[in-house]
């Protein structure tokens, strides 16, 4: 079982969105964990992340942003960043992958709902890698991309 972090700027839209897809996804293989470099924990998830993700069964309305700090990344085989650049803690030994990937805030449903499914297409691609990975009895992958490269 692999622990994989979503780590964007406020953790109130790209990285809520991933975290729940990949849980979705993943059935109980892996978990996931999300949290922003600038997140408000009084904070709510963007209305229009809350409304995409009602499309596809998931609920987000009760979660809060999470700042991230060292802890919580210490505790993750993959680092996933969205945007959060240089703010995003290092941790050495851990896997980082970088997807670029826009913003959802005050977009149109349309460009929102675009984000959720190339963000659903990304989760499915990483959990068919850190199976395969557990699977051949490898672990989890900690070599491949780095930060700056882009899964996808």
């Amino acid at each position: 079982m692999a622990t994989v972090l979503f780590v964007c700027l406020q953790n109130a839209g790209r990285s809520q969105m991933s975290a729940a897809l990949f849980e979705q996804a993943a059935h109980g293989r892996h978990h996931a964990l999300s949290a922003g470099s600038i997140a408000d924990p009084a904070g709510r998830v963007h209305p229009e992340v809350v409304a995409v993700m009602r499309e596809v069964g998931i609920d987000l309305s009760d979660r809060r942003p999470q700042q991230i700090s060292t802890k919580i990344a210490e505790t993750a085989d993959v680092v996933v960043t969205m945007g959060c650049g240089d703010t995003c803690p290092y941790i050495p030994g851990k896997r980082y992958i970088d997807w670029d990937l826009q913003d959802p805030k005050g977009r149109p449903i349309d460009d929102v709902r675009a984000i959720r499914d190339e963000v659903a297409q990304r989760v499915a691609e990483l959990i068919d890698e850190l199976d395969q990975a557990v699977g051949d009895g490898r672990g989890v992958p900690l070599h491949g991309m780095s930060i700056g490269e882009s899964a996808g």
